[in-house]
């Protein structure tokens, strides 16, 4: 993989993760992972499928819910299998284009469901303060546009951070102290400029958690000034409810991406950022289907309704 004393580069990483850990402690937390990665990925399945095929949740806040579960979907496919499979074996090697491929896919529907999450805002926005214009407005063809833009500049934002993270070459320790390539540790690997390499990914952090979190604070100013002046019986509670679960969801997902990428470098180190890392990459988006099925009526009402065409299909076959 390497040889410091002939000056060879890097080719090859090691995810350290748990290994530290003693092996009843490692198989703990395969137990533990395997069980919440199993509830994430039915759980947004399960949101998946009844956002894309019940009739009665045919609205634009339920089409953007659907693909923010799939970018949870593919976010944890990402990072938790490989974690998993680490826990098991002694062999945490990874190869660079493995390494690269991982980061990207993680910067790349990462933005993206950031930005998501803050065109999820404007879509509230629409149908509390307009909604008159809401259909016309948030047309399906609009709303197509923002999920393609969505993942449109999380693709573009993952090739550029993916560059100033392997740009420069590797001629240092291998070992990443995490279960998973995560950028501000590989970049410390480095034996280019990685000041500036931080640097340009703090600022892209910048622009990419606080553009959307302006929107998103700017859609929800005047979404409470219209929900704390209508009467209970126009529907207040209802309204509150839907927006409390976008907002618990914006608060769990940007709070964990900002403490993991708005942190000055000397601020990383592996007891800090494993935490951080292991709460976006599983308890967020295990949570998430949660948060916004059990504060919703409709989405309650459609799970019911799915469950119980699936076991009708089960008791028929059998």
């Amino acid at each position: 993989m390497m040889d410091f004393r002939n000056g060879s580069t890097v080719t090859a990483f090691i995810l350290v993760g748990f290994e530290q850990s003693s092996p009843s402690t490692q198989a703990l937390f395969f137990a533990l992972f395997l069980v919440l990665y199993s509830l994430a990925m039915a759980m947004n399945s399960l949101i998946i499928f009844i956002t894309w095929t019940d009739p009665r949740l045919n609205s634009p806040m339920y089409f953007f819910l659907g693909h923010v579960s799939f970018l949870d979907v593919c976010f944890i496919t990402t990072t938790i299998p490989q974690m998993l499979i680490h826990l098991v074996v002694k062999n945490h090697t990874v190869s660079f284009a493995s390494c690269l491929t991982q980061m990207y896919l993680v910067f790349g529907v990462g933005v993206a469901e950031c930005i998501l999450l803050a065109f999820m805002a404007y879509d509230r926005y629409v149908a509390i303060c307009h909604p008159l214009s809401y259909a016309q407005i948030m047309s399906q063809q609009v709303c197509v546009r923002l999920v393609g833009t969505a993942w449109f500049f999380g693709l573009i934002n993952g090739i550029l951070l993916d560059y100033m993270t392997f740009h420069g070459p590797f001629c240092r320790d291998n070992h990443i102290e995490n279960f998973f390539c995560e950028a501000p540790i590989v970049i410390t690997l480095s034996c280019g400029d990685t000041q500036f390499s931080m640097k340009v990914i703090f600022a892209d952090a910048i622009v990419v958690l606080l553009s959307p979190m302006v929107l998103i604070v700017v859609s929800y100013v005047p979404i409470l000034a219209s929900i704390l002046g209508r009467t209970p019986s126009l529907g207040r509670g209802k309204t509150f409810s839907t927006c409390a679960s976008h907002l618990t969801v914006v608060v769990f997902f940007y709070t964990s991406a900002m403490l993991s990428y708005m942190n000055p470098r000397s601020t990383h180190e592996p007891d800090k950022d494993k935490p951080f890392s292991l709460f976006y990459t599983i308890i967020t988006p295990m949570c998430n289907p949660i948060i916004y099925s059990f504060r919703n009526k409709e989405m309650k009402g459609a799970m019911v309704r799915a469950l119980g065409r699936t076991s009708l299909a089960q008791a028929v076959s059998v």
